[in-house]
């Protein structure tokens, strides 16, 4: 996705837009250009995260009015990167182009979150990837998607709660009354020993 691509496909309608994102992230100069098409658009811009905006892609999901994240999602900062060839001059040259670039992403995520300046400097020095609560703590996203049940669909019988133990032991019950062996029955019945023998000695007259 390119700027150019990306505002002919901004300028093709109007009103409310949903922007969703799914990108390990690319070109910042690129990121900046999008990000501010959306700042400047007339209208409300809900960016939906459904899987990864990372590195630049985290700088257009600024943009957004609100910016909801899949529960399975995540979202990483970092510090920008480059190549550079050259002597001790043209080495100095890009480590001043990196610190202007990461200064001009972190007014993107000020603007997001309030968060001071050296606390996302931290963030981004550590490379911070982020789910989707620790993004709302973090003021990076505004709510977590969550799925919308149809209009004729009832509502949820209960809440219910498994228990990996509980199943187990419920089917070894159950296995075990299968295979349960009934002891014979033991109560005496009949004549006693005594009495046979009476009837005996009886027969020998």
């Amino acid at each position: 996705m390119t700027p150019q691509l990306f505002k002919d496909e901004l300028m093709g309608g109007s009103g409310n837009i949903t922007v969703w994102i799914n990108s390990p992230g690319g070109d910042c100069v690129a990121a900046a250009q999008i990000y501010n098409m959306l700042m400047d658009y007339p209208h409300d811009v809900t960016v939906k995260i459904d899987g990864i905006a990372a590195s630049a892609a985290s700088v257009i999901a600024m943009a957004g009015t609100k910016v909801l994240m899949s529960p399975v999602s995540t979202m990483m900062i970092h510090n920008p990167a480059t190549v550079a060839w050259g002597d001790t001059g043209e080495m100095e040259k890009a480590i001043a182009m990196l610190d202007a670039v990461k200064d001009s992403i972190i007014n993107a995520y000020e603007i997001k979150t309030g968060l001071s300046r050296a606390k996302l400097s931290h963030l981004m020095d550590s490379e911070t990837w982020m789910d989707a609560n620790k993004a709302m703590e973090l003021g990076f996203a505004d709510g977590i998607l969550s799925r919308v049940p149809a209009e004729d669909e009832p509502p949820p019988a209960g809440s219910m709660l498994y228990s990996t133990a509980a199943v187990v032991n419920s089917l070894m019950g159950k296995i075990a009354a299968k295979c349960r062996i009934e002891k014979p029955n033991t109560t005496p019945t009949g004549r006693s020993i005594d009495t046979l023998m009476e009837r005996l000695e009886l027969l020998k007259f």
